[in-house]
């Protein structure tokens, strides 16, 4: 395949991530800026809170749109075509303790300080609250193989980097009132600034009245907390700005072309996208996307830590899954729950399996595609797995206490007849049974069996006697099929015949192929299981 094949298919191409970079093919038609400088993509991050998979989220889906944009100017990730900026707004002040961070009451003394200036809870090495979670962040970022720049709020205030921008704010400062004071309620309009100044005597961050005394030189004037008045700069780090202004001169001072954000912030988006006129620059091309809600319906929360955190996920399921989740309908709202993460693994290998085998458009439409790319990979295509995390579950699920990632292994290499060799799969035999552990075991109740289905169970045990210990699947399966037909079992539809498998073998409502379980627990554990059940029945 070559470059301009792949080119053309992906202008035509449906998948959102290439809708989305063709929203900045429009904005630059030849593919890069007018003064040659790269492509520049931004997600924002706030560390008052844990970074969490909605953080996440959006890092990954910003680079699967920068890549379907390098694909449609026939650009590779080398060519240094386009930047992506993770930006952290750790100069913000801490407006209240997040309610799962250690050591709340040390914290709540610390309040409207910059979050670069707020000590460490966490007993880690990092020198302030919000050095440690952003060091958080990066490490996944880093493990998940993104290629990005990370840039720190307060660094940019404090070296000076933002004074010119802040310089032009500062300017057009009546402007900007013209924009935000009617957005606000008539209390809050008595105390408005875009401008946040530092106290020199507290270091906090303030919410006050600033009178702009010298644009050019960056002076301001206020009444600091003490009931003084001040006269200081607004350069260097002695200020920063409020958040929709913030927002406004980091798309302006940095140059940024390309943002999504959560429908959350449609409106400082709007706002944001007004001031940044103002201020002579241009709002970036972007995506609203919709959030993540917890089990319970409500939204996840970095201050809450609601929800599933990264490191749960990849406790239960891999990298790649998680990936997988994310990428579908981010217009739509998702849940995010442990009960999620078995399906998101199994579609995410199903679908890898099928992409070296689809016609490039096909391909292009396969979300494997795009995150193979995101991740810098860009290989594995058609590599399938031979046994199912789905599979794993339900046999780490039969062996109940037994289970461990050694015993479960050894049934893997008894079913395919080799070692187990395979990276991914031995990954995913050590999360299957922490998976079992944590949300499978404590659910399973396993019933007797009505008559006729103890019946058919009999009948399933006569057949599976005799038969050697490594059958193929499919054998097991027909046999299985069989059985649920014969009229003498009384079953209306084979999956009534199925769920009562499940149910009476496995505890579970749900449950995998049968024949393939059969295959790996193998047929004289599964005769032993029959007979329990039959015990069962009293």
């Amino acid at each position: 395949m070559s470059m301009t094949e792949l080119m053309a298919a992906a202008r035509t191409s449906k998948a959102w991530p290439f809708q989305e970079a063709q929203k900045l093919l429009k904005r630059y038609p030849d593919g890069v800026k007018p003064d040659g400088a790269p492509v520049l993509f931004e997600t924002g991050y706030g560390p008052s809170g844990l970074p969490h998979i909605g953080t996440f989220q959006e890092v990954l889906r910003t680079t699967l749109v920068r890549r379907a944009f390098e694909t449609l100017i026939g650009a590779k990730p080398e060519d240094g075509k386009t930047r992506l900026v993770a930006f952290s707004d750790d100069m913000d002040g801490l407006r209240k303790v997040p309610d799962n961070v250690p050591q709340q009451a040390m914290l709540a003394g610390h309040l409207h300080l910059p979050l670069t200036r707020v000590p460490n809870p966490f007993g880690t090495d990092h020198e302030s609250f919000a050095a440690h979670n952003n060091a958080m962040l990066r490490r996944f970022l880093d493990r998940f193989g993104f290629d990005y720049e990370f840039v720190s709020a307060a660094d940019r205030y404090t070296s000076g980097a933002f004074d010119a921008a802040l310089q032009q704010v500062l300017r057009r400062n009546d402007a900007i009132l013209d924009i935000m004071l009617p957005t606000l309620r008539e209390e809050r309009r008595m105390t408005y600034s875009p401008i946040l100044p530092i106290s020199p005597v507290s270091g906090r961050v303030l919410q006050v009245p600033v009178e702009v005394v010298d644009a050019e030189a960056g002076t301001v004037r206020f009444i600091d907390e003490d009931g003084s008045q001040v006269e200081q700069s607004a350069l260097g780090g002695q200020a920063k700005l409020q958040w929709k202004v913030d927002w406004a001169m980091r798309w302006y001072a940095l140059g940024v072309d390309y943002e999504m954000y959560g429908k959350d912030l449609t409106d400082s988006g709007v706002q944001s996208g007004k001031i940044v006129q103002v201020l002579g620059g241009r709002k970036p091309e972007g995506l609203i996307y919709e959030l993540f809600l917890d089990e319970k319906g409500e939204k996840i929360s970095k201050s809450k830590g609601n929800g599933l955190t990264i490191e749960q996920w990849l406790e239960y399921g891999s990298e790649e899954s998680l990936g997988f989740y994310i990428f579908p309908n981010p217009k739509s709202a998702k849940s995010l729950h442990p009960g999620v993460i078995p399906r998101a693994v199994d579609d995410y290998w199903q679908h890898r399996a099928a992409l070296a085998e689809q016609p490039l458009d096909k391909q292009l439409g396969n979300p494997v595609w795009h995150l193979l790319r995101a991740t810098g990979t860009g290989e594995g295509q058609g590599e399938r797995l031979p046994v199912t995390f789905g599979l794993l579950l339900n046999l780490a699920g039969v062996l109940g206490a037994e289970a461990t990632a050694a015993n479960v292994t050894e049934y893997v290499r008894s079913y395919l007849g080799e070692p187990v060799d395979h990276p991914a799969l031995q990954d995913l035999i050590e999360r299957a049974v922490a998976y079992t552990r944590d949300f499978v075991a404590p659910t399973l109740a396993k019933r007797p069996p009505l008559p006729n289905e103890a019946d058919a169970l009999r009948e399933l045990d006569t057949q599976l006697n005799g038969l050697p210990e490594h059958v193929g699947a499919d054998e097991l399966q027909t046999i299985v099929y069989e059985i649920g037909k014969r009229p003498e079992y009384g079953f209306e539809t084979l999956r009534d015949w199925f769920r009562a498998l499940y149910e009476i073998l496995l505890g579970s409502e749900q449950g995998p192929r049968m024949g393939s379980f059969i295959a790996l627990y193998g047929v004289a554990n599964t005769r032993r299981l029959i007979t329990q059940a039959l015990d069962r029945t009293g």
